[in-house]
């Protein structure tokens, strides 16, 4: 993805370092979750984050999980609006500036604690926030448009309040959540969640064709993925 906003590159090779080792210390000692009520973090992670990024890593990280263990939303689209809002706070950041790579899957807590990602990251961490929420995987897909004004792929979240409903739109680029029908600068490509692939047609979700394990980049995200939150 191209960059909308400005960001800072790690420079350096010990800050690579740094990167890699915080990565690798989420993937191991992320508390599984099985509810929303009892999602935390282990303290050596938000210890690591803090150490990396500054104290507002550590406290963004916090915020998720009490946005998540507080949650009292009584309807999904309550759910929809504060999850949207809450990732939107975050930087637009290329994944070649922030990830020194081409093209990166950051999970929510790298997301989170680096306060940067591009549409994949944003989209990334409002999908499995959600879940964790309660919202039916069944409602959820991630879905590949091209962003007609910027001439360029972006990724979104879609939710369908039921089969063959008109999708609401959860995106970084736009604050309000919309139907399809309301987002003309999006052509929908493809959408995916954990259970399938769709290729879209027109702004619905599409024909399915097959598994998400056929992404590449999908799979290797949930090799990374703290447990609880698959």
């Amino acid at each position: 993805m191209n960059t909308l906003l400005p960001g800072k590159a790690c420079s350096d090779n010990k800050h690579l370092f740094f990167i890699a080792g915080f990565i690798l210390l989420v993937l191991v000692i992320s508390v599984p979750v099985l509810t929303s009520v009892n999602f935390s973090l282990d303290e050596e992670t938000l210890s690591l984050a803090e150490k990396e990024y500054g104290p507002d890593a550590k406290k963004r990280l916090q915020a998720w999980v009490k946005l998540i263990r507080e949650d009292s939303s009584k309807t999904d689209m309550e759910k929809l609006e504060k999850v949207n809002t809450f990732f939107n706070q975050l930087q637009f950041v290329d994944d070649i500036i922030h990830w020194k790579k081409q093209d990166y899957w950051a999970t929510p807590v790298e997301l989170l604690a680096s306060n940067g990602g591009d549409c994949e990251d944003f989209s990334i961490g409002k999908y499995f926030t959600l879940k964790i929420l309660g919202v039916p995987e069944k409602k959820l897909n991630m879905t590949y448009v091209k962003a007609l004004k910027l001439n360029q792929a972006h990724m979104v979240v879609t939710y369908y309040e039921k089969p063959g409903a008109e999708p609401l739109v959860l995106d970084n680029l736009v604050q309000v959540i919309k139907p399809a029908s309301q987002r003309k600068d999006l052509l929908p490509v493809y959408s995916f969640n954990g259970t399938g692939l769709w290729i879209a047609k027109q702004r619905g979700k599409g024909k399915l064709v097959g598994s998400s394990e056929r992404l590449g980049h999908w799979q290797n995200l949930l090799e990374r993925m703290p447990k609880g939150l698959i």
